[in-house]
């Protein structure tokens, strides 16, 4: 009969404290996998993204949690919206984009502000993704996925996170805000990158089987 522990599922740590980063990802990885997140670390210190590249920062915060974590498998994603119109912002400073208290609405507001003017032609917009698989300080792989789409005038629909209900891809009608999860997870940025991450994660996943207790 099979132990308890053979029964439970490996556990893969995200680099975040953002919620909405944390639930998208259990939804692409499915149940194969126990999600968890820097919650569950409360006294870990905040981690200082100094990077000017979307993989310079994944790479600073898959290292510190993962030496935090010895032995364990850790994910970080660093993502963002780039507007080739507005010079590549927000690229690298989209969660802080409208400040040091930065919200996800403060952020939507300022840039459909800047855009107010942009003509249609002038909107397009892509989502970059890049994550990073690390283990005891060493990289063990980088995905990056990339959805091109454009800003809308206006924000359109509740769902998604961050820039989300403004963000309309390439090939579609509604923002990420107004489609399905299942739709998103299908075209997403990071459901993109997500794909090459899962292939490397089932060399891992026998070492990973374990009750981890903070």
């Amino acid at each position: 009969m099979p132990s308890r522990t053979s029964l439970q599922r490996p556990v893969l740590w995200i680099a975040t404290r953002n919620r909405g980063k944390t639930r998208e990802f259990q939804s692409l990885l499915g149940n194969r996998w126990k999600v968890c997140d820097l919650h569950s670390l409360p006294r870990m210190k905040e981690i200082q993204e100094t990077g000017k590249t979307f993989l310079r920062n994944a790479i600073i915060k898959a290292m510190a949690v993962s030496r935090a974590l010895p032995e364990r498998l850790v994910l970080a994603d660093d993502s963002g919206l780039v507007v080739p119109v507005l010079g590549g912002r927000p690229g690298v400073r989209s969660a802080r984009f409208s400040g040091p208290r930065a919200t996800n609405e403060s952020n939507r507001t300022k840039l459909l502000k800047m855009m107010k003017k942009t003509l249609k032609s002038q909107r397009k917009a892509y989502f970059q993704a890049t994550l990073v698989l690390a283990r005891s300080g060493r990289i063990l792989g980088v995905q990056t996925g990339r959805v091109w789409g454009r800003i809308t005038e206006s924000e359109l629909g509740s769902g998604g996170f961050g820039y989300d209900p403004i963000f309309q891809p390439l090939g579609y009608t509604k923002t990420f805000g107004q489609l399905s999860e299942r739709t998103k997870d299908k075209i997403s940025h990071r459901a993109k990158a997500a794909q090459g991450i899962r292939k490397l994660l089932s060399r891992y996943k026998a070492h990973s089987r374990r009750t981890i207790s903070i």
